[in-house]
């Protein structure tokens, strides 16, 4: 395991999943919200985004946390490893809200308010995007692909590394 991406719906525990991997495996960590997300609360381009990707992506060892489906088949094949956090909605709504207010490793800067439309985007994903990351994980069958559906089963799988 060298090369990592770690996917599923926002809020799911991704970015906290990722940072205890990089501890315990040594592997660098990017996140990808930090380099989508400007201090100012803006964007970068999607040139920017994908260069920056293509960057990490050519590094010889990497964790990536985070979705950003449009270059998700860019990931899965340069990745060796998948970690997929498939579950359920409630409990993604659960997640993104307990961290409303604090500061995040991941994100530069605090968010203040659950936004609607981030809502929306949670309330969504598992009709509107999970279809097309099994399409592409069934395409990339050949990477170590671990699928998580519970809290439990991340616990058992960071405990027993």
């Amino acid at each position: 395991m060298k090369k990592v991406i770690v996917i599923g719906c926002p809020g799911a525990g991704k970015s906290t999943f990722s940072r205890l991997l990089g501890e315990k495996t040594g592997l660098p960590l990017y996140h990808l919200d930090l380099i989508w997300h400007k201090a100012d609360r803006t964007t970068v381009s999607r040139a920017e985004f994908d260069s920056e990707l293509k960057k990490l992506i050519m590094k010889n060892e990497w964790i990536i946390d985070g979705n950003y489906g449009r270059t998700l088949e860019m990931r899965l094949k340069a990745c060796d490893t998948v970690f997929l956090f498939d579950l359920p909605t409630e409990l993604c709504l659960e997640g993104a809200l307990s961290r409303i207010g604090k500061k995040r490793e991941d994100m530069p800067w605090v968010e203040e308010t659950f936004d609607g439309e981030f809502k929306e985007w949670i309330l969504n994903f598992n009709k509107d995007q999970m279809p097309l990351v099994y399409s592409l994980l069934e395409k990339y069958k050949d990477k170590n692909i671990i699928i998580f559906k519970s809290h439990k089963e991340v616990d058992e799988y960071v405990k027993g590394r």
